[in-house]
């Protein structure tokens, strides 16, 4: 990856970073700003995402068409995500066309109008796309277990609200929201590809230098203190029992961050991984399951999911455990643990050559530490980790008090999966 990581800020604070990849022949641009579903209200659940919606749905110059035929008309394409830390608006095509992209994305981030018939048409799209995502099984046993963890708050609520909070969202609440929190102080533009750093700050300044002054919003912290396992059963009609299991860890700064990591890959992120292996390679539970691990700013999740035959749920649950309790017992051979660092660096590196993947790293990195994370450093840091480290985080952080668990499944007996999971661990961590 040739090129360096260059940063400018505006003198409204409108920062730009850019990574030039002079061998690629497109570019990638995304502005995010600092604001996502955890810094909501309960009034105010999936504004944030109804609010990325909009954006798209008309300007001062273009109609909701007129946006997406600018830049697919250049053969590239544009679209919006909204975590619950942020929200961004990134768009790709050949880099000869970077002009058009800055000056769409910068049109609907600085200059969308709300019109009223636009607000209540995408109501009943984003309703929609609740229903959809509540009939995935595997989607919705994701959102039912943010709210086991994190019960009546923000990183507990759903991110694209619920049909009840958006019917109650009116024009003056997102004009409100937007002109609150798409401020200079919260907005970051990142740019990947064939690019020039002094050319694509040339083309932004005027576009995005008038962007009023603001102060980021805050958040409630999202620590929770372990409670005992927490277990929540949503009875449907399904050919398979769904189920995820989340573990409680520290935020971006813990200094267990990288063992975390790589007790992560050991335990399911891959094929080699110890749970695909016993669940599925050996006994045939399961077609899929997964862990990883989401780091925010004040708290983390470590969380297990898989799609598992109901009348074999219960077998499954007890390997899974005791392939928690393993880790806690024993730490990994010293061939597990440097495969666990070759392919999370591999995987790195791979998705680092995407111009995609750069302009969200770059975005990621200064949202969440301020700074550009280098990524060899994250390599160094990774390869510095131990056996033992790796043990101690899984006995800090997978114990049975820190355990959640949600079920989407044809099951009725709550008390029957609190039963089945037991004493979690017993290796006494």
């Amino acid at each position: 990856m040739n090129g360096e990581y260059r940063l400018s800020k505006l003198p409204n604070g409108v920062r730009i970073a850019t990574r030039e990849m002079e061998h690629m022949h497109t570019a990638c641009m995304g502005i995010w700003t600092g604001i996502g579903s955890r810094h909501e209200t309960a009034q105010e659940c999936g504004l944030s995402h109804f609010l990325e919606h909009m954006l798209f749905k008309g300007t001062k110059k273009r109609d909701s068409r007129q946006i997406t035929e600018a830049v697919e008309g250049v053969g590239g394409y544009l679209n919006a995500f909204t975590t619950e830390d942020h929200t961004c608006y990134y768009a790709k095509a050949g880099a000869t066309h970077f002009d058009k992209l800055a000056e769409v994305l910068s049109d609907i981030y600085c200059h969308s109008v709300f019109a009223p018939q636009e607000i209540e048409r995408e109501r009943d799209v984003i309703s929609e796309e609740i229903s959809m995502y509540r009939d995935q099984p595997a989607q919705h046993v994701q959102e039912l277990l943010s709210e086991t963890m994190w019960p009546g708050r923000p990183l507990g609520r759903p991110l694209t609200g619920t049909v009840d909070s958006i019917s109650k969202f009116h024009r003056k609440d997102l004009q409100r929201f937007w002109r609150e929190n798409y401020h200079a102080g919260n907005t970051i533009v990142t740019v990947a590809g064939r690019v020039n750093h002094e050319e694509v700050v040339a083309s932004l300044a005027p576009r995005l230098g008038r962007l009023h002054a603001g102060t980021p919003r805050r958040y409630s912290s999202g620590r929770s203190r372990s409670q005992g396992p927490r277990v929540q059963l949503h009875t449907q009609d399904t050919g398979q029992t769904h189920v995820a299991m989340g573990f409680f860890t520290g935020g971006r700064r813990d200094r267990q961050r990288f063992a975390l990591k790589l007790l992560s890959v050991i335990l399911g992120e891959n094929m080699s991984s110890r749970l695909f292996q016993q669940l599925r390679e050996r006994h045939g539970f399961c077609y899929s399951v997964q862990s990883g691990l989401t780091i925010l700013s004040d708290v983390g999740l470590l969380s297990i999911s898989a799609g598992v035959d109901t009348g074999k749920l219960q077998s499954a649950l007890k390997v899974t455990l005791r392939e928690i309790e393993r880790l806690c017992e024993k730490a990994p051979t010293r061939t597990e643990l440097q495969q666990a660092k070759e392919y999370t660096v591999g995987q790195t590196l791979m998705c680092l050559e995407s111009t995609t993947n750069q302009m969200l790293w770059m975005g990621e990195s200064l949202l969440g530490y301020r700074s550009i994370q280098d990524p060899c450093e994250i390599e160094q840091q990774l390869q510095q980790v131990t056996a033992a480290e790796v043990q101690q985080a899984a006995c800090d952080c997978l114990h049975h008090g820190g355990l959640g668990m949600a079920v989407v499944s044809p099951m009725k007996d709550v008390e029957k999966l609190i039963s089945w999971i037991g004493h979690g661990c017993d290796c006494g961590c």
